[in-house]
């Protein structure tokens, strides 16, 4: 295992039904890459995947602050939609472009990126049913399995999971 202690993400999921591959793929890629990964959610009571998967979260999505992790990634699935109009989570995608730290979105994820500004002529992916929310608030929609533009990466969904977990540690250790 590469030690990479001083490399921290955030990942933020939803309180209810985000989508389990999405986050456990990821992490599990980072963490074997020696990535500390905080879980951020909207309450600290364990989560709940679409598929079961239950997981305690470390930090309230209102508390985290962008500028102390090198990557922001938000996790998709239906609860993900939860955090379209959330000003925290807002906060943080704004954070992290203003701070030049990796911002990552999959699934419908993306659809808060796109809510919070940051997409401005940005090559992404998503969910195909957040499509028409990216283009509408300034992005580009590919639909490609994973994007990368310049430090944004995006991916479509569960299918992807190991792809995008991979791009995020390639330009995380870079």
């Amino acid at each position: 295992m590469t030690k990479n202690n001083h490399k921290k993400a955030l990942m933020i999921i939803a309180h209810n039904i985000f989508r389990d591959e999405e986050y456990l793929q990821p992490k599990e890629i980072l963490t074997k890459a020696g990535i500390k990964v905080i879980t951020a959610s909207s309450s600290l009571e364990p989560a709940s995947g679409k598929l079961g998967a239950k997981v305690k979260p470390d930090i309230l999505v209102r508390d985290a602050k962008a500028e102390d992790y090198d990557a922001v990634i938000f996790i998709g699935g239906a609860g993900s939609r939860d955090y379209f109009n959330d000003p925290s989570a807002h906060a943080l995608a704004r954070g992290a472009v203003a701070h030049h730290k990796l911002l990552s979105s999959i699934c419908s994820g993306t659809g808060i990126l796109a809510k919070a500004g940051v997409l401005s002529d940005k090559q992404v992916t998503s969910f195909p049913a957040e499509a028409e929310i990216i283009e509408r608030n300034g992005g580009h929609y590919t639909g490609k399995s994973v994007e990368i533009d310049e430090s944004i990466i995006t991916a479509n969904g569960p299918a992807a999971a190991g792809e995008f977990g991979e791009a995020i540690k390639k330009m995380l250790l870079k």
